[in-house]
């Protein structure tokens, strides 16, 4: 195999790859050694870092992703929402994933008692949308789930692990941005508000239009116990930041 023809290759298997494509898995489809392999890359990176590309491969959650570039962001934002029409992530949602982004692992006894409310509903919805997992047991009386982030978090906010994650401030910004609503949170009055569609990730409109499951964000909680204390919610949203700072 010649260089053009390896990243001609190289280019094909991260495009076609659903999640980011680890340099293990790269020599292997190559049927090249890792250094080898990951001198194509550098090589790949470098082709795509020049200004007249719009999208850029970069390492994210222990692999390599196409991604548009930041420059690209508000377009390709005008774009999806010509797909669709605008989705958010709401409070509840976008607090529950923030302590356990910080906290992680942690138990759902936990979570209320930082957000002072019920996050049954949350926690499930979470779930669905790959956005958390669970972390096994905790070793007290009745050995609570634990839960932390998924790798499917790390993909959508564009992270490379947990040690880049941002300030809780920076967080929320964060979250507005990757979820590409113009106000940033959803009101949690509106009880059916699908989730948000990322603005920022790789090939943004091919997997929206694919499949809206699985780029939804997130939505409401089922609980309606979450609706029902909304002002006790943002409270201890409130609390909870200042416990972290």
């Amino acid at each position: 195999m010649t260089p053009e023809e390896m990243q001609a290759a190289l280019e094909a298997i991260i495009y076609a790859a659903d999640e980011p494509a680890t340099l293990d898995q790269i020599a292997h489809a190559l049927g090249v050694e890792k250094t080898e392999a990951r001198t194509a890359l550098d090589l790949l990176v470098a082709s795509y870092a020049t200004d007249q590309r719009g999208i850029e491969v970069r390492k994210v959650a222990g692999g390599w992703k196409f991604y548009t570039k930041p420059q690209h962001h508000d377009v390709v934002r005008t774009f999806i929402k010509s797909l669709q029409p605008p989705l958010r992530l709401t409070m509840p949602a976008l607090e529950t994933l923030a302590v356990i982004s910080y906290k992680q692992p942690i138990t759902v006894p936990e979570i209320n008692e930082i957000r002072g409310v019920h996050v049954g509903g949350v926690i499930k919805t979470l779930l669905e949308k790959r956005l958390i997992t669970t972390a096994g047991r905790k070793e007290v009386i009745g050995r609570p789930i634990l839960y932390r982030t998924s790798k499917q978090f790390l993909m959508r906010f564009g992270l490379s692990d947990l040690d880049e994650l941002p300030s809780l401030k920076e967080f929320e910004q964060l979250a507005q941005a990757a979820l590409g609503s113009d106000s940033g949170l959803a009101p949690a009055e509106q009880a059916s508000v699908p989730a948000a569609a990322p603005a920022v990730g790789s090939a943004e409109a091919d997997a929206i239009q694919a499949s809206g499951e699985t780029n939804d964000l997130g939505e409401l909680a089922e609980d309606p116990q979450e609706v029902s204390e909304q002002s006790r919610a943002a409270r201890a949203g409130s609390a909870a930041t200042d416990a972290d700072s």
